[in-house]
């Protein structure tokens, strides 16, 4: 009930009449049916336009810090990840990940759509990174199609470290799905896993014309913070 009153009585009309967002390949959206949309993640507002732009429900995966905050922030960005259809989930790996899977599949179980993004974090700098496999594994478990989505300028529009957002367009390009059926049963297999990431990498890339980057966001940045880290020790 809150998503829908969020999308489509509140916060909806108001963003759409501010930023006027663009969206091509809807059609590629099924009616109905479970399917996961695999996007490249540029800014926390990903998150927000592509559910705003699409006519059926979906539900993203979303770090589980969102939900945790306290005080008065933290109690309405919690309200507002629940009521926009956010799913909270642990990133630290091992049986972490597995809970990630489950909660994913219960979703795709539904019938629902699913959003992920395969980088596992936000780009740092605009470029398209490595993908991790977990995407591949749900999407070969549940047996669903992979539709690609590029967003675009939503960096711009809210860079990493921003708090109030720039007021401009923003948009989306949605893909052909990618149908992974020839891989059925080899979930578990790591080279398959890997290959079918990549497959889903290349397609994003080539919609969104992105340089790619053959690394991890996640340890990209973290190298960058150490750099920076000892450039500023140096100068103390």
């Amino acid at each position: 009930m809150i998503y829908w009153i969020l999308k489509y009585l509140v916060i909806g009309p108001v963003l759409k009449a501010i930023f006027r967002p663009w969206i091509t390949g809807a059609d590629h959206i099924p009616s109905q049916g479970a399917a996961i949309l695999t996007s490249n993640h540029l800014s926390v507002m990903d998150s927000i336009f592509l559910p705003l732009m699409i006519d059926r429900p979906m539900s993203f995966l979303a770090k589980a810090e969102y939900f945790t905050g306290r005080g008065l922030k933290g109690w309405a960005t919690k309200w507002f990840m629940k009521g926009t259809g956010q799913i909270p989930i642990d990133r630290s790996g091992g049986s972490a990940s597995e809970a990630a899977l489950n909660t994913a599949l219960q979703v795709i179980g539904r019938g629902d759509l699913l959003g992920i993004y395969p980088e596992g974090t936000r780009s740092p700098d605009g470029r398209l990174y490595k993908g991790r496999t977990g995407l591949a594994r749900m999407a070969l478990v549940a047996k669903v199609p992979v539709i690609p989505v590029v967003m675009v300028d939503t960096d711009t529009m809210m860079p990493i470290g921003a708090t109030v957002p720039r007021i401009m367009r923003v948009g989306m390009i949605i893909g052909e799905p990618l149908d992974f059926s020839r891989y059925e049963g080899l979930e578990d297999d790591r080279f398959v896993l890997r290959s079918v990431t990549d497959e889903i990498m290349v397609a994003l890339q080539q919609l969104g014309g992105q340089e790619y980057v053959d690394d991890y966001a996640s340890a990209h940045r973290a190298r960058a913070e150490e750099r920076g880290a000892a450039a500023a020790s140096s100068f103390s």
